[in-house]
């Protein structure tokens, strides 16, 4: 009965852990889609040089790239809490 409740313990201190990694990743993902509206708004300027377009346009790039590997980790986080299956992840 014991290992019981400890396993149980465990699922809900993962599933919390689970839960709060997802609404970090959330509001990161929030966050960086912000910074990409502003770039976009930047862009639109007629006064950039070539030079400063191609430093907006790398930004772009590097934001966008991020934010495709969160939404990933988001998902797989979200995935396994649904299927009631959370665990500690530990990143090494």
């Amino acid at each position: 009965m014991r290992q019981s409740q400890a396993e149980t313990r465990r699922q809900n201190v993962a599933k919390r852990s689970m839960t709060k990694e997802a609404k970090q990743l959330a509001s990161l993902i929030a966050g960086l889609r912000k910074s990409l509206d502003g770039i976009h708004k930047e862009r639109m300027s007629t006064k950039l040089t070539g030079a400063e377009m191609g430093m907006l346009d790398e930004r772009r790039n590097n934001l966008l790239l991020t934010i495709a590997a969160l939404d990933d980790r988001l998902s797989a986080v979200q995935g396994l809490i649904d299927l009631g299956r959370p665990h500690i992840i530990r990143v090494h």
